[in-house]
């Protein structure tokens, strides 16, 4: 089953937004897309990230009509943190985990899966979001921050990723210091990562990537 892993440098970077807009434009294509997060903390009522990937994946398929932002998610907890902190009581169960999205997988043709934090925020005391990565063996796309001082936690990702031998992409999403990050922090990525990318200008590239490596979809839908 194809999928893809979202991931960023840090919480706040705009992992949910850069899912939306994947989820958006491969439900444009004709891509029958499905969604799924599979832990959220922070949570008093409704998982806002689950719920704003449900709200766009039920406007491209309708096997995911009838489900709930809780729906997406395999465990939800009220303390925003890591999921291991969060998760107070000692719950979570790995196979959890891949039960919901292998159930999520079975109304879908493509799964975005949105992760929670960065690459090494625990989910368990010894099992964090990069091993989840690792054994969905999903190509990752990690959302960099724009803001002053992103360029450390991106390298420091990118070569855990390396490390790690997972297939991944990495852009720029440009919300914080947008501004100043021309001058602050574009001239390092275009000398020494020149096909660095942003989620308002390279989206396209990123998805043609995608597609040519699961297979163009025939008559609107993956087989």
């Amino acid at each position: 089953m194809p999928r893809i892993f979202i991931t960023a440098t840090g919480t706040g970077v705009g992992k949910t937004y850069a899912s939306c807009r994947i989820i958006e434009a491969l439900g444009a294509r004709g891509i029958r897309v499905g969604a799924c997060k599979p832990v959220e903390t922070g949570v008093t009522s409704v998982p806002a990230d689950a719920a704003a990937l449900l709200q766009c994946v039920q406007r491209f398929n309708p096997a995911f009509a009838p489900l709930s932002p809780e729906d997406l998610c395999a465990y939800t907890f009220p303390l925003p943190a890591a999921p291991f902190c969060a998760d107070t009581e000692r719950i979570i169960s790995l196979e959890t985990l891949f039960e919901k999205i292998r159930h999520l997988e079975s109304l879908c043709d493509l799964l975005v899966i949105e992760g929670a934090g960065g690459l090494m925020v625990p989910i368990t005391r010894d099992y964090a979001m990069v091993d989840l990565a690792r054994d969905l063996e999903a190509p990752v796309l990690l959302v960099s921050s724009s803001e002053l001082g992103g360029i450390n936690p991106t390298l420091l990702s990118l070569e855990l990723l390396r490390n790690r031998r997972l297939p991944h992409d990495w852009c720029v999403n440009l919300y914080r210091d947008s501004d100043s990050f021309v001058s602050v922090t574009r001239p390092y990525y275009d000398a020494a990562h020149p096909g660095w990318w942003s989620l308002q200008e390279g989206l396209d590239r990123y998805l043609e990537k995608i597609l040519d490596r699961i297979g163009k979809p025939d008559s609107g839908q993956i087989g």
